[in-house]
């Protein structure tokens, strides 16, 4: 920087009167007391000092200002950001000039402006500097970060005479970028945005996203949903395809919507175990432009396991015996039945049943999943001591729990245990048997039903819709007034109502680590009319592996290590939980239990777990940064157990290819900053812009001295100069 200084005074023409004319009188009176003296030199000394004050009282009113003009050595820059996220790859920019050809991506639109030969004309007065930018992210192309592409701007360059900004302006990523325009804006930096894409969406399929699960199980169906976001003007019909890294496929055919979304799901179904990388594709419409974001690749683990099951039953109904029938012939379930039958001696026996309730938490945590029938707390059934187990393995053991009410109406007696605030529903106590009727009436799925996996009985959700419509309907439904907060209804009455609405059915809810289904009809073997066990069993199998997924994550012995959410994206936040149980099967209570982490960087961390009840429950979180597979080892001091299992954590897809740009954003930016937004058929102006840029100004600093302190006290200093002289001199 030069640096140049001077002295200037910002005065009124008032002002220079009034000081001439003090002055003027000032001295006139000088003169006069010198000669009055005699002419001594004491006073002619002091009348000095007063001409001096007011001297300089009468320049402060001319306001003097001492200005240090600073101006760079450099020439002034151009500062060119290109945008390199990954929306940049988005091919919707159209040749004007021949509008039949293949769209350029943004990217390639964007590189015209890297050329040095295009920038030629204005290298004899500017330097132009060629940077790009996304974000700070882990992923950097995930994210644009316009705020701090612009704010680190003025930070690097200290000469700067403009920005050009090249980018299709989706910002996500940062402070909003009006931050940064008001700062460029203060220091007289203008913004020229390029505006790259159509600020239009192009006829596109962009596969959003495949929603599979963390892990399978070998030799049972598989539900892949996926969701297809269409831009195209008309309804298409497309083959999606699933590609496992073993060479299978599963297609299905689609009617996917006009300028709509469509919610769909792959059936696959695994017979080997192993990791397995899913490739789901659309084909590329012929009328699409956008052909990068129809496929999506997800990993899976596929295992073999073996989920318990425990069924409590009062008497054997016909929907207890074809459950039971339903689950034991499922390869991957071990069933144990509880009959407790009013009016026997004697519990029902038999292969598979127990003779009593499992008294231990020991015992009663090997269970995934607990249904409870017809049955109730009274004398030879349940005791409030087993309530207070089944809550404690569904609030700390992650198990799922079933409610089947029957026409005994036995469950009215969980109100006041521990058990009631478990229940999904609100019965009506003044019909404790329920409803029957001798026409049948059907279930109505509900919004969230539609949505649910637990329903999904057909593999299209049209075809599913029609079928929950005519499956055999049920002539006794349990009496509940209403859901309970926090729960979640899938399927309600299809006629009958209270004064909260329609009678819930079929209600989901979550209580600590575990689940909960409610099912208020006892007509679920009916489904089985015409077509045997294809609806029946499949719907029971998808209850019992939904209820039991979380304890399956990763267990051990003596440990179990599960965590939500089970398919988290890089930067949320991962809940850990653990059930820790001692040698003797007793849980662990205040015991030293940590995860150790190691991300896919080799990096790791120890994540300590808390304890959290009595029951041996413990939990912690730490945060993913970066997308990849995740070892997690969880170990206890008081054992010399470990459980080690993987979590697969997904990229922030915060950068979509296939939307339109954001042009208001680059407009708003322009207009706090003084800028202009031009098209890539503009360009030729952009050089004109520049080049009619001002000269950039000199950055002055004012001292101001009339206002300065110093110069205050050097006045007051004079002042007292002055009348300690005067009385020394014998005039006052």
């Amino acid at each position: 920087m030069n640096a140049s200084q001077s002295l200037t005074f910002q005065a009124t023409p008032a002002a220079i009167l009034l000081g001439v004319l003090t002055i003027g009188a000032t001295v006139v009176v000088c003169v006069l007391a010198w000669r009055r003296s005699g002419y001594r030199p004491t006073t002619g000394l002091m009348e000095g000092l007063r001409l001096l004050i007011v001297s300089l009282i009468a320049i402060t009113l001319l306001q003097p200002e001492w200005l240090t003009e600073y101006r760079p050595e450099s020439r002034p820059s151009v500062l060119v950001l290109t945008d390199i996220s990954r929306s940049m790859e988005t091919r919707d920019v159209v040749d004007a000039a021949n509008p039949s050809t293949l769209p350029r991506t943004r990217a390639e639109a964007a590189a015209a402006l890297q050329d040095e030969t295009f920038w030629q004309s204005l290298t004899s007065r500017f330097d132009v500097v060629q940077e790009s930018f996304s974000s700070s992210l882990p992923e950097p192309a995930e994210g644009s970060d316009l705020n701090l592409a612009l704010t680190d701007a003025l930070k690097k360059h200290d000469n700067l005479a403009a920005v050009v900004l090249t980018t299709d302006g989706d910002w996500n990523a940062g402070e909003p970028p009006v931050r940064a325009a008001s700062e460029l804006r203060k220091k007289g930096v203008p913004v020229i945005a390029v505006a790259q894409g159509s600020d239009s969406r192009l006829p596109d399929l962009d596969l959003l996203r495949v929603d599979a699960p963390t892990f399978g199980v070998a030799g049972k169906a598989l539900r892949i949903p996926f969701v297809i976001d269409s831009s195209l003007p008309r309804e298409t019909t497309a083959t999606v395809t699933l590609t496992t890294s073993s060479g299978e496929a599963v297609t299905s055919q689609v009617t996917i919507p006009a300028m709509g979304q469509l919610n769909d799901s792959l059936l696959w179904t695994p017979y080997e175990e192993g990791e397995y990388e899913l490739t789901v594709k659309v084909p590329v419409d012929r009328a699409e432009v956008i052909p990068e974001n129809n496929e999506r690749v997800v990993p899976i683990a596929i295992r073999t396991e073996e989920l318990r099951v425990l069924l409590v039953e009062s008497l054997p109904r016909w929907e207890y015996r074809y459950l039971r029938n339903a689950l034991e012939r499922d390869p991957g379930v071990e069933v144990s039945c509880l009959l407790f039958h009013p009016g026997l001696s004697k519990v029902g026996g038999g292969k598979g049943y127990l003779k009593a309730f499992p008294g231990t938490m020991d015992e009663l945590s090997e269970y995934d999943v607990v249904f409870l029938g017809d049955v109730g707390v009274e004398a030879g059934q349940l005791t409030l001591e087993d309530c207070r187990l089944i809550k404690a393995l569904v609030q700390s053991h992650a198990s799922g729990l079933v409610w089947m009410p029957g026409m005994r109406g036995a469950q009215l007696s969980f109100v006041g245990t521990e058990l009631e605030e478990l229940y999904p529903v609100v019965l009506d106590p003044s019909q404790p048997r329920g409803w029957g009727a001798q026409v049948p009436a059907h279930m109505e799925l509900t919004e969230a039903g539609r949505r649910s996996l637990l329903t999904q009985l057909e593999d299209t959700e049209d075809a599913n819709i029609r079928l929950w419509e005519t499956l055999p309907g049920f002539q006794w439904f349990a009496a509940a007034n209403r859901p309970r907060a926090g729960s979640e209804v899938l399927a309600v009455h299809q006629s009958q109502s209270t004064e909260f609405g329609r009678v819930p059915l079929l209600v989901t809810r979550t209580y600590g680590t575990g689940k909960i289904l409610y099912l208020g009809t006892d007509s679920a073997w009916r489904w089985r009319e015409g077509v045997e066990d294809k609806y029946h069993y499949r719907f029971w199998g998808q209850v019992a592996r939904w209820m039991a997924y979380q304890r399956s994550m990763a267990q051990g012995e003596t440990m179990r290590l599960f965590y939500s959410p089970d398919r988290p994206k890089s930067g949320d936040t991962v809940a850990l939980f653990a059930n820790v149980m001692q040698s003797t099967g007793e849980p662990l209570q205040g015991g030293h239990v940590s995860v150790s982490v190691v991300g896919p960087d080799g990096e790791s961390e120890t994540v300590r777990l808390a304890p959290e009840d009595e029951w041996g429950l413990y939990q912690g979180a730490f945060t993913p940064d970066d997308a990849g597979e995740y070892k997690l080892t969880l170990s206890s001091r008081e054992s010399d157990a470990t459980l080690e299992t993987t979590l697969a954590v997904r990229n922030i897809r915060r950068e979509r290819i296939g939307q339109p740009a954001r042009i208001d954003v680059l407009n708003e930016i322009a207009a706090i900053t003084g800028g202009q937004v031009l098209q890539v058929t503009e360009l030729s102006q952009l050089t004109e812009r520049l080049a009619a840029l001002p000269e950039p100004q000199a950055s002055i600093r004012r001292l101001r001295l009339w206002c300065h302190p110093v110069w205050a006290g050097f006045l007051i200093v004079l002042l007292g100069l002055f009348w300690t002289g005067r009385k020394l001199t014998g005039v006052i």
